[in-house]
């Protein structure tokens, strides 16, 4: 039997781009907008839904303002306790990429997972963190400490991945050897240098480790940084890396997509890559380096 999910990606504009506002009105606002759009993907049937990178405000990154600590909170929390009401409603299983305040000054780029009866799963916490103009994460983020987790949901196991982790293959292949099924990659990804890769490098992490991908980016632009233009374009693809479901560049909007989990064995059986590891020879990946 056919074991067919149907996914779903948020990506979203962030609803008040104005710096003067209390940090809390633009995350209750952000928060407002996105619960439209998981009623929107409720009711369209979605069994899986991920939200973008921070899903409850702008990407602050490119300031070093410390009031966006403001915006950290427990995970889990208030806004995972608000979603988890919804993942039962609908029965849908979701990922809620958050700002996670573990204790006083230690803050992680976080994503829990809930699963389709509201009951928390877990967290992932970002492991790679970048430090570079306009992406200044370090200021905001601690390096994860929790490995790469895979949740075991109603409806399929689950890996995340958050934006520049998608950068490093290791990881990638982490989730795999950890029995993911569907890698979700929630991003915050404008115009410039990397826009290229947004759809190489994660079809090629979803042939080389056998399984679905999910990759979400924001649209608009966020002011007062203005960093460049959020394109959207979240898609999901294939174990073959083939884009099967691919959204707007600058629209809000629920991307969602029917696949059939079965794919996985039949193309692992394929290519075997998972076989001809050779994983006893790959130790200077641990010994090499600075």
């Amino acid at each position: 039997m056919a074991r067919k999910v149907i996914g779903g990606l948020i990506q979203c504009a962030n609803p008040l781009n104005d710096e003067s506002l209390p940090v809390k009105e633009i995350t209750d606002a952000a928060l407002a907008r996105h619960i439209e759009l998981i009623d929107e993907a409720g009711k369209k049937g979605v069994q899986i839904l991920c939200l973008q990178e921070i899903f409850n405000g702008p990407y602050f990154c490119p300031s070093q303002d410390a009031r966006w600590y403001e915006a950290s909170e427990s995970v889990p929390g208030p806004t995972t306790g608000v979603l988890s009401n919804y993942a039962a409603k609908y029965k849908m299983v979701i990922v809620v990429p958050i700002y996670e305040r573990a204790m006083a000054g230690v803050y992680y780029n976080t994503a829990a997972v809930i699963d389709a009866d509201g009951s928390y799963l877990g967290k992932y916490r970002k492991n790679h963190i970048p430090q570079v103009a306009g992406f200044w994460e370090k200021f905001f983020f601690k390096p994860g400490n929790l490995g790469y987790p895979v949740f075991d949901t109603r409806y399929a196991k689950v890996g995340v991945y958050i934006c520049y982790d998608r950068h490093f293959p290791e990881g990638a292949r982490l989730l795999g050897l950890n029995g993911a099924e569907i890698v979700f990659n929630p991003s915050a990804t404008v115009e410039g240098l990397s826009r290229y890769l947004w759809k190489l490098e994660q079809p090629a992490h979803a042939v080389a480790n056998g399984y679905f991908v999910g990759a979400i980016n924001r649209v608009g632009w966020e002011p007062p940084w203005n960093i460049g233009r959020f394109y959207g374009t979240s898609y999901f693809c294939d174990p073959r890396g083939k884009v099967i479901a691919e959204g707007s560049t600058d629209k809000d909007e629920v991307v969602v997509a029917e696949f059939d989990l079965d794919m996985i064995e039949e193309v692992r059986n394929t290519w075997q890559f998972y076989r001809d590891r050779r994983p006893e020879t790959y130790m200077d990946l641990i010994d090499l380096g600075p």
